[in-house]
């Protein structure tokens, strides 16, 4: 017994930190309701296949959600890429691929030259004032490496730089979804990757006969034969998001990204028309939501773009929606678990140790 109460009181140092930081928060922070309550999410880059769901299916990466209290949370640095592994790649086809901002050294950029390497931000923030709100900013690059050439950047075929998507839910009559960027280039019809202008507002750019094939392998087609449709929107409602079945709005909701459809007409080697393929990119699709009584809290400022709490690994899985592809996972948001198995665990090291006393005390008395 001597031993299993030495190895009580070893862990005990672990333990009771671990329970006081996990309680802390709740003893002075009301959190707001997880169903109901102001909530917002963050998403670097989506895909949705084909135009008919029952058919299709949707990759979706990680998605940040907004903390229950105060604070933020934010994307992990190591998604540099969709896909980002052979699970998703098995989802996305073996033929594109999304950068996300970041690379070794120009020989390796997706990028035209003077595009710097950057992180992406991604983030899904509950303000000081409960308020909701969200960002998205990166670069952004298309590539169809099926093209084979030896660059990168000669596969590049659309870069949104310094994309940004923001959304801010302040009061019921007061939210805003918007959607920046410093520049957006095209590989046009004659093959080269060029400037091209965003028309402002709701207006979309519309680019045909891009030399670009679809993002898997289509049996009997010759990808040299086949050429892509592309068009670039913002995104206007709530419905045009690639999300999880986790990622809910509320009464009032405001939402932003960028939309890019891209239809590709597939031609076999004779020139031949195959069925064409629709695919669907959601890149920095961002929303925030709160109840139509919603008053924020008094005092507190800034956004989800500077927010200073510390970030909080709340965020909705990767997963695979469609017919032809598991289901995504279910938000993993709640920290009360950890907090609840913690006090379990520290009450039976408590208790280990009080019955070893109290048996060594018992058998002094005996003289044992």
């Amino acid at each position: 017994m001597t031993k299993a109460v030495i190895l009580a009181v070893a862990a005990l140092p672990a333990l009771a930190p671990v329970a006081a930081a996990q309680t802390q928060p709740t003893q002075t922070v009301k959190a707001v309701d997880e169903k109901t309550g102001p909530v917002s999410f963050a998403n670097v880059a989506s895909v949705r296949l084909g135009s008919d769901p029952q058919h299709g299916g949707s990759l979706i990466t990680e998605t940040q959600r907004s903390p229950l209290t105060p604070g933020q949370s934010k994307l992990s640095a190591d998604r540099v890429a969709v896909p980002k592994n052979d699970g998703e790649r098995s989802t996305f086809g073996g033929n594109w691929e999304i950068d996300l901002g970041k690379f070794g050294d120009a020989a390796t950029s997706p990028f035209p030259a003077g595009i710097a390497s950057r992180d992406h931000n991604v983030v899904a923030a509950l303000q000081a004032t409960n308020v909701p709100t969200a960002v998205a900013e990166t670069n952004y690059a298309l590539r169809d490496n099926n093209r084979g050439k030896a660059r990168p950047v000669d596969n590049t075929m659309l870069v949104l730089e310094s994309a940004r998507s923001a959304a801010d839910c302040s009061a019921p009559n007061k939210v805003a979804g918007t959607t920046t960027l410093t520049r957006l280039w095209v590989r046009g019809e004659d093959d080269t990757l060029k400037q091209v202008a965003m028309p402002a507002g709701s207006a979309s750019l519309s680019v045909k006969n891009l030399r670009m094939g679809a993002p898997r392998a289509i049996q009997g087609a010759d990808a040299t034969k086949s050429l892509s449709d592309v068009v670039v929107s913002r995104v206007s409602s709530f419905d045009q998001l690639i999300r999880q079945d986790g990622w809910r709005n509320g009464d009032v909701t405001a939402q932003a990204g960028w939309r890019v459809d891209v239809t590709t007409h597939v031609r076999d080697e004779s020139g031949e028309p195959l069925p064409d393929v629709s695919t669907t990119l959601v890149l920095g699709g961002v929303s925030c939501s709160i109840p139509k009584n919603f008053v924020a809290v008094s005092g507190g400022s800034g956004n989800g773009a500077t927010a200073t709490q510390p970030p909080v690994p709340t965020e909705v899985p990767a997963g695979y929606l469609g017919t032809t592809v598991d289901s995504a996972a279910a938000p993993s948001s709640d920290y009360r678990l950890p907090l609840g198995l913690g006090l379990l665990v520290a009450g039976l090291v408590f208790g280990g140790l009080a019955i070893g006393l109290g048996r060594r005390r018992t058998a002094r008395s005996r003289g044992e």
